[in-house]
């Protein structure tokens, strides 16, 4: 079922995707365990992000949570997205513990999900995900998706 869009909710939507993942790569960086060996320092903090995994981009995510009549697509959906909104709320959790923020910044990056069922979550990204074209998604990081519709419809304010 395809929805007609106005630009403007599709460009909100691209911002809170790139939004999520500015957020997300923070996180990344701040759960990285110290290396075990000596690495030399890069030489600027303007480093390339790393490859995206082929197989859980947005897009194979999107192809999971399609299946409604497969019910081992839809456990590893719903797991998948469970994962990804749990590890992003314990990361919010472990800087907000472990690092000065501004007034207001946890809430600003946090979810509100209080009574909202996983399947309106999973609707939620496979609408939202519906509207992107297919070369973007498959060159996104589930992740950054999920967060990013999950921020669109359920962030804190």
């Amino acid at each position: 079922m395809q929805r007609n869009v106005p630009p403007s909710a599709t460009r909100t939507a691209a911002a809170v995707l790139m939004a999520a993942a500015l957020g997300l790569a923070s996180l990344a960086n701040a759960q990285t365990p110290a290396p075990t060996t000596p690495q030399p320092l890069p030489q600027t903090m303007s480093q390339a992000a790393p490859p995206v995994d082929p197989t859980f981009s947005a897009y194979s995510l999107l192809q999971t949570c399609k299946q409604r009549n497969d019910n081992v697509a839809q456990g590893q959906c719903v797991g998948a997205i469970r994962g990804i909104i749990h590890g992003y709320q314990y990361g919010v959790l472990f800087l907000s513990q472990r690092a000065p923020l501004p007034p207001n910044e946890t809430q600003r990056v946090s979810l509100c999900l209080r009574d909202v069922p996983v399947s309106t979550i999973v609707d939620n990204f496979v609408a939202d995900a519906a509207q992107v074209d297919t070369d973007s998604l498959q060159h996104t990081p589930a992740e950054v998706a999920v967060l990013g519709s999950v921020h669109l419809h359920h962030a804190c304010t």
